[in-house]
C-alpha cells in the first residue's frame, strides 16, 4: 500500500465523486438518507473502513513492538507475532475490500447519472433532426432525403417467431 492509507484513499475518492468534504457527506447520509442512497451506501461502508484501518494501525504497532531491533523474541513471543501477522492481513484484506466496494458504489453513481441523462440527450437529437428534416422540407428540395429520427435504440428486425 501507499504512503496514503485505504480510509484516506477512500475519503478522497469520496469527496471528488460527490463535491464536498467528508464531514459534509456524513451529515447529508444521515439527516437525508433517501435523497442519495448511494452517497448513504458509501458512508456506511466508510464506516467499516474505519475499523479495519484502526485494526491495521494496532496490528502494526504490535508487529513493530515485537520485531523491533535489538529485541531478541522469545518462544512465547512468536505465536504472538505470527497471530498479529495473520490479523495484519486480514484487516488489511477487509481494507482492501471496503475500498473497492465503494470504487463500485461511486461507478453506480457514475452509470446512474449517465443513464438519467440518456433518454434527454435522444430526445434532443431526434428533436435536432426532426428541425432539420423540416427546415430542407420547407426550403428547396435537398439533393438526398434526410434519414429519419430515431428516438429510442435501434432494434433489429427479427423473423416470424415459429
Amino acid at each position: 500500500m501507499s504512503d496514503a492509507t485505504a480510509l484516506n484513499q477512500a475519503d478522497a475518492m469520496i469527496e471528488k465523486a460527490w463535491g464536498r468534504p467528508i464531514d459534509a457527506l456524513e451529515t447529508l447520509a444521515v439527516r437525508r438518507p433517501v435523497e442519495d442512497p448511494l452517497l448513504r451506501s458509501a458512508m456506511h461502508i466508510r464506516s467499516s473502513l474505519v475499523l479495519s484501518n484502526n485494526a491495521v494501525a494496532v496490528h502494526q504497532d504490535r508487529l513493530h513492538a515485537l520485531t523491533r531491533s535489538g529485541h531478541v523474541p522469545a518462544f512465547y513471543d512468536l505465536d504472538r507475532i505470527t497471530s498479529s501477522a495473520v490479523a495484519l492481513r486480514v484487516a488489511q484484506a477487509e481494507s482492501r475490500t471496503a475500498l473497492q466496494a465503494i470504487s463500485h458504489v461511486i461507478e453506480a453513481r457514475e452509470a446512474s447519472v449517465t443513464a438519467d441523462r440518456a433518454p434527454a440527450l435522444r430526445l434532443a437529437q431526434a428533436a435536432v433532426a426532426r428541425s432539420a428534416h423540416a427546415l430542407r422540407a420547407l426550403g428547396q428540395p435537398p439533393d438526398q432525403p434526410a434519414p429519419s429520427a430515431a428516438v429510442g435504440p435501434t432494434v433489429a428486425a427479427t423473423g416470424p417467431r415459429r
